[in-house]
């Protein structure tokens, strides 16, 4: 495995991090993509390959918590030495963990930020976090009281550094701006939807984390499963999906990654996989990690400790300039 310095902190982690949205999820008429026992078997296959970053929230899983509860379990039942793993959860959706939730259970007042971050350090069985983004941007909070509370937790030692995740481009640099002049902690970590095919849509958030040299951990760096070149195209411009894929079970599959652009970029990462040797995951993951503009850990989410040690078998490859370059000119071809 391979390390970097996650953005401008001083916290080493691995260069793909492991995502647990899956654990306990029901999707799709399937009742629990990842039970307990697969949860466990996926935990120890990242700490065998080296995976050393784990990002979860408190709204994984049925019910609200349970991918906290079995990552805290896992790292009890494996007695894993807290300090050697880097632990990021969220905050901000409604929480239903107490049943209904309250008008106080979501969004990111200072009330329901404390009360999560308890049930969060609690599920996790820990005394803090590595790091805590915010899920989403709240309309009906200011940035100044979040950012003020979230400051307090990390001069309080419950959390390390702080994330946030897909917003406006102008919202980012607004919460930056307030931190600076307030003299409040500021973000350090984003986690934006950002693959080969799906890059343009978020460039103006890209630039600010350019700018401010914020570390960006994407979600979807395989575009849901399409760039492992697993999806085929039908005469009429659709999908044809395997059972049980992304494909199959998500209605808007194909509006938010079967793109026009997303063909290009996946014949260009099928061409290149060809040339070295790997799989189009692994060249869509790697293309992701060669980013030099910030330091980018794409999320991965697999489903089973084959699935892992595949997309691990993209740190070991060497994009050339110029097959790089080729699937970066595949997502610029309708500009």
């Amino acid at each position: 495995m391979e390390y970097t310095t996650l953005g401008n902190t001083g916290t080493t982690v691995s260069k793909l991090c492991f995502g647990t949205w899956r654990f306990g999820r029901a999707t799709g008429g399937v009742e629990n993509e990842t039970d307990r026992e697969e949860a466990h078997e996926l935990l120890d296959a990242c700490r065998e390959h080296g995976i050393n970053f784990i990002d979860t929230a408190n709204v994984y899983g049925d019910p609200d918590g349970t991918s906290e509860e079995w990552i805290g379990e896992w790292l009890a039942d494996r007695d894993v030495d807290r300090e050697d793993v880097v632990i990021a959860s969220k905050v901000y959706f409604p929480f239903n963990g107490w049943g209904e939730p309250g008008p106080n259970d979501s969004g990111l007042g200072r009330k329901h930020i404390r009360a999560q971050i308890e049930g969060t350090l609690d599920r996790l069985g820990t005394d803090y976090l590595d790091l805590y983004y915010i899920h989403r941007w709240d309309e009906d909070t200011p940035i100044e009281e979040t950012m003020s509370v979230l400051t307090d937790l990390v001069r309080e030692g419950k959390v390390n550094h702080l994330g946030a995740s897909t917003m406006a481009a102008w919202q980012l640099t607004k919460a930056l701006w307030t931190s600076d002049v307030e003299g409040l902690e500021r973000f350090d970590v984003t986690q934006p939807m950002v693959n080969a095919a799906h890059y343009d849509a978020v460039g103006d958030y890209l630039d600010v984390c350019a700018d401010q040299d914020l570390a960006v951990c994407p979600y979807s760096p395989l575009a849901g499963g399409f760039l492992t070149g697993k999806y085929e195209r039908t005469d009429d411009g659709g999908v044809e999906a395997p059972d049980g894929s992304r494909g199959s079970l998500d209605d808007v599959f194909e509006d938010r990654y079967a793109t026009d652009r997303a063909w290009d970029v996946l014949e260009a990462v099928e061409s290149v996989a060809s040339e070295v040797d790997a799989s189009p995951a692994q060249v869509s993951l790697r293309w992701l990690t060669q980013q030099d503009r910030f330091t980018c850990v794409p999320i991965v989410g697999a489903r089973t400790p084959d699935q892992l040690e595949e997309n691990v078998g993209a740190v070991d490859l060497d994009l050339s300039e110029d097959q790089f370059e080729r699937i970066d000119s595949a997502r610029r071809d309708d500009e």
